[in-house]
């Protein structure tokens, strides 16, 4: 989608298209005319034996989803974080009363939100997505929340060790769920609209070509997306993943979205 001189392209594909697909994404651009937001939300597949919830994550990331889309463009002055501690209010209320959201597996996901304006361009990212913003002069910046990353793989042993000494727990790493407070942990960054040319968010079943399969960099992965669109990023990665299996998931939702903004 183009508007004016700004370049949107979004892609979402499922790991497996017998299952629904747990990622959401969005692109909001205010009737105004002046600045705009993306969100993408990366939902966590719970264990096989439910997390005390009647709803399914692709339920919950559609609520928080839309919920963080619509405040990014009707609260424009209040900062992601605080976005982001509404959305997950308006959430945990809509299934407050049917459902146990104290469980550790109650319906979660990670976050990337950013919004700009004619002044300034706001970054907020939560667990193991990532946003990449591409300054004029090419170089880009991934943004990231590397607490999940920072943990010894002996710690992520089983389902069971994770969810009661780590997840959404100090020292460990945090989702959006239920929790309001859980903004507070997000990694935020402000910048000056003139600093910023393109924006590129992706869940980790996209950044596998940087992050996993070691294709190249941040700023080669814009490339690609620049040069063969969100869905040639996608095909390269289903085609590493057929030639070079990964333990776990063979295959994960992902998901980008690309912005180019027009000069400031």
């Amino acid at each position: 989608m183009q508007t004016g001189r700004m370049r949107t392209e979004l892609v979402s594909e499922p790991g497996d298209p017998g299952r629904p697909n747990e990622d959401f994404a969005s692109v909001a651009l205010p009737a105004s005319g002046q600045g705009g937001a993306l969100v993408v939300l990366d939902g966590v597949t719970p264990p096989p034996d439910g997390g005390g919830c009647l709803h399914s994550v692709p339920w919950f990331t559609a609520r928080l989803g839309g919920a963080l889309t619509e405040l990014t463009v009707s609260l424009p002055d209040v900062p992601p974080a605080g976005l982001l501690s509404r959305g997950i209010a308006r959430t945990a209320e809509s299934h407050a009363a049917t459902c146990d959201l104290s469980h550790p597996r109650t319906p979660q996901a990670t976050v990337v939100l950013a919004r700009w304006s004619p002044g300034s361009v706001d970054c907020l990212v939560l667990s193991d997505s990532v946003l990449l913003v591409e300054s004029p002069d090419g170089t880009v910046t991934a943004v990231r929340d590397d607490r999940l990353d920072r943990l010894p793989r002996s710690a992520l042993s089983s389902h069971t060790v994770v969810d009661t000494t780590l997840r959404n727990k100090e020292g460990g790493f945090f989702t959006a769920a239920a929790d309001p407070s859980v903004s507070s942990r997000a990694v935020t960054v402000s910048l000056p609209r003139g600093r910023v040319r393109a924006l590129t968010a992706l869940t980790d079943g996209a950044t596998r070509w940087v992050d996993r399969f070691g294709e190249g960099d941040w700023a080669d992965c814009v490339a690609v997306i620049r040069e063969e669109g969100a869905r040639g990023l996608v095909r390269r990665v289903r085609a590493l993943e057929r030639d070079r299996p990964l333990g776990g998931k063979t295959h994960d939702d992902a998901t980008v979205v690309h912005v180019e903004l027009p000069p400031a």
